[in-house]
């Protein structure tokens, strides 16, 4: 089975909540739909489910037009961050009732719901009711019930963002090897990228209703074909300064004059934009080959493992992850260092030119070296 959105636009009240996705969901594979609130990753999840109707394109199922056809039509199951349950139902029942609605026979309900339990491991809990169970039981008896109907498709709508982050941890670990096991079309929506990372799978970046880009997760976080893709894909937010080079140096936006080495060596003269992660911003690093800021102390937040150091400088604000306990003080003035080896640039139309990844390869480099020269040449 496929699910194919076909250059879907959705318009409320004039309001273009989906603009112009096509996407191609096949059996067997987890999807992941990331971006902030209001990106549209819900609004896609009731275009797939046939809660909405497209205002243009449409909704294909192994190549037919499904577009109008109602949710009840279709193979779908949804689980929402706000978990739903029948209170006065054990959890058996809970997760047998798809099944009783659809009027299967009773041992085969058994064997369904046993198989559904165990792989969210609930079968100590079977004879409980809803308000027995912990939330993280509770959720994974909402996500028991989408398993045990069936369902080709299953849209799973921000279903961990309620829980505490133990359950949420735990959870997350577990969803990998259910929708292994499955064997569904999965669509997962979050506006977590380390929930995204965790899950693996592909993932469609979304911001103001469009699919900027989709693909392998890992691929789309280490290559980001856009700045925005890059925005997305980074927490803490992407650090960004600007640069202009100038045949063997470059200039950041603060002043600060340095070599063209690592990824600015093959740039062609120009103004760029380099964003970088929390991770990649070193502080107090002393490597001759880093390139060196003078950040001013704003906020150290420590979560026990790590520190995340938050800096200005020259008008903008970055966000340094440290391993261990660091206790910076507002005001203080420390060293900051980036690697010109690792770290993203973006051309003034914000498109990627140079990372890590397309050094192994030179090929973007190159093409963007020629397209620069190119424009250069044009002014």
């Amino acid at each position: 089975m496929s699910v194919t959105l076909q250059n879907v636009m959705r318009t409320v009240d004039g309001v273009p909540t989906i603009r112009d996705v096509s996407l191609t969901l096949e059996r067997g594979t987890l999807s992941v739909l990331l971006g902030p609130t209001l990106s549209g990753k819900t609004s896609i999840m009731r275009l797939l489910a046939g809660l909405d109707k497209p205002t243009t394109g449409r909704v294909l199922v192994d190549g037919k037009d499904v577009t109008g056809a109602d949710v009840r039509q279709r193979s779908v199951a949804m689980v929402y961050q706000q978990f739903i349950n029948y209170p006065s139902l054990t959890v058996y029942e809970n997760i047998a009732s798809p099944l009783r609605v659809q009027g299967k026979p009773r041992e085969m309900i058994e064997k369904r719901v046993i198989e559904a339990a165990s792989l969210l491991r609930l079968e100590p809990f079977l004879k409980r009711t809803p308000l027995q169970l912990s939330g993280g039981q509770q959720q994974r008896t909402a996500i028991a019930r989408a398993l045990v109907k069936g369902a080709d498709l299953v849209l799973l709508d921000e279903p961990l963002a309620n829980l505490d982050y133990k359950l949420r941890e735990e959870l997350r670990a577990e969803l990998p090897r259910i929708f292994e096991a499955s064997g569904a079309i999965f669509v997962y929506a979050t506006t977590e990228p380390s929930e995204a990372l965790l899950l693996g799978g592909n993932t469609v970046c979304m911001w103001e209703g469009r699919a900027l880009q989709a693909g392998n997760t890992s691929t789309v976080y280490r290559h980001p074909d856009t700045l925005r893709v890059a925005q997305v894909f980074s927490d803490p937010p992407l650090n960004i300064v600007g640069i202009e080079k100038r045949g063997g140096q470059v200039l950041y936006s603060g002043g600060e004059l340095a070599p063209a080495t690592g990824l600015y060596a093959n740039l062609a003269d120009g103004t760029y934009r380099v964003g970088f992660r929390a991770h990649q911003l070193e502080v107090g690093n002393s490597a001759a080959s880093h390139h060196k800021f003078s950040a001013t102390v704003t906020v150290t937040e420590i979560t026990g493992s790590e520190s995340f150091v938050h800096l200005h400088r020259a008008g903008a604000n970055w966000v340094a992850v440290l391993h261990g306990v660091h206790e910076y003080e507002p005001g203080q003035v420390l060293d900051a260092a980036l690697d010109p080896d690792n770290l993203f640039v973006f051309d003034v139309a914000e498109r990627l030119v140079a990372s890590p990844e397309t050094a192994l390869s030179g090929e973007v480099r190159r093409g963007s070296r020629e397209e620069n020269a190119s424009r250069t040449s044009s002014k």
